[in-house]
């Protein structure tokens, strides 16, 4: 993430957010900091400071999001006089923020978050001098469930993905700078390489394919953030999952199965492969 962000930032400029080029109203990082010293303090840590290393050392820091500031200086002080990205409308702040990262940013207007008007402030501290966050305002899921608290409480299901113990993030799965995906899924060729990267023992290929896991995928069976079901199982009976889709075999049949058949033995204790098999046509042990 970081090397990305250095990337990004070496092709910055006063002109990459549509800032003025002219460089007699530039005044330098030195004289912002005389009165921003809290923005300043430490902030040759912060990933943005090589911004004045670029161009042959003509580069600049402050100015490069915020606009030229001699009228701002010559002002008093003037906020009107200077770019207050902290009080511009939503847009504009994304405007200045991809200026350097829409390379590797390029869907994030198409983003749910971006029609939410949340800007890249929303959850980056861009002053701060801690680059290895990404300069994230606090930590992952904690960011995230400021707002997306609707998702909490599944993960403290019995059954969930350890994202509140640090072993698997939101970002692992999702894009929060937007994909061609709903919910900001991460796009793969193969939409199941989200969970397969992890839980490689159901990834394939196999000779008989599960059709259901090429179709819906592992959310047809699946509820990917928690459950109360073991396994993160839609249902609580193995079989009543089976049966949505293979009722007319599953009734009145060798099996003796109903269309609930909850009460028999579950699907799985024969047909163990669900996921794909290399030998068996009907994923039998």
């Amino acid at each position: 993430m970081i090397a990305t962000l250095w990337a990004c930032l070496s092709l910055a400029t006063p002109s990459a957010a549509g800032q003025n080029t002219n460089a007699s109203e530039y005044i330098g990082a030195e004289t912002c900091a005389t009165c921003h010293t809290a923005e300043a303090k430490n902030f040759d840590s912060n990933a943005h400071a090589k911004l004045a290393l670029q161009h042959g050392g003509k580069g600049v820091t402050c100015e490069s999001c915020h606009g030229p500031g001699k009228a701002h200086v010559e002002s008093g002080g003037d906020k009107t006089k200077i770019l207050n990205l902290a009080m511009a409308p939503a847009k504009k702040v994304d405007e200045t923020c991809l200026g350097c990262h829409s390379g590797a940013h390029p869907n994030f207007n198409r983003s749910p978050h971006a029609k939410a008007a949340v800007s890249c402030l929303g959850c980056h501290s861009v002053h701060q001098a801690a680059p290895e966050t990404v300069l994230l305002k606090t930590t992952q899921p904690l960011l995230c469930f400021q707002c997306h608290t609707d998702v909490r409480p599944a993960f403290d299901m019995p059954f969930h993905h350890k994202v509140n113990e640090g072993a698997v993030k939101c970002s692992d799965c999702h894009d929060p700078h937007g994909t061609f995906g709903n919910n900001n899924l991460k796009s793969t060729t193969d939409q199941n390489a989200i969970c397969t990267k992890c839980h490689t023992e159901t990834r394939g290929p196999f000779v008989y394919e599960h059709a259901a896991v090429k179709a819906e995928g592992c959310v047809g069976c699946h509820t990917p953030h928690g459950s109360q079901n073991a396994r993160l199982l839609n249902m609580p009976n193995i079989n009543t999952l089976c049966n949505q889709c293979h009722s007319p075999v599953a009734a009145a049949t060798v099996h003796s199965m109903g269309a609930g058949s909850s009460e028999l033995t579950p699907c799985t204790n024969c047909h163990t492969f669900i996921h794909g098999s290399n030998i068996n046509a009907a994923f039998l042990r």
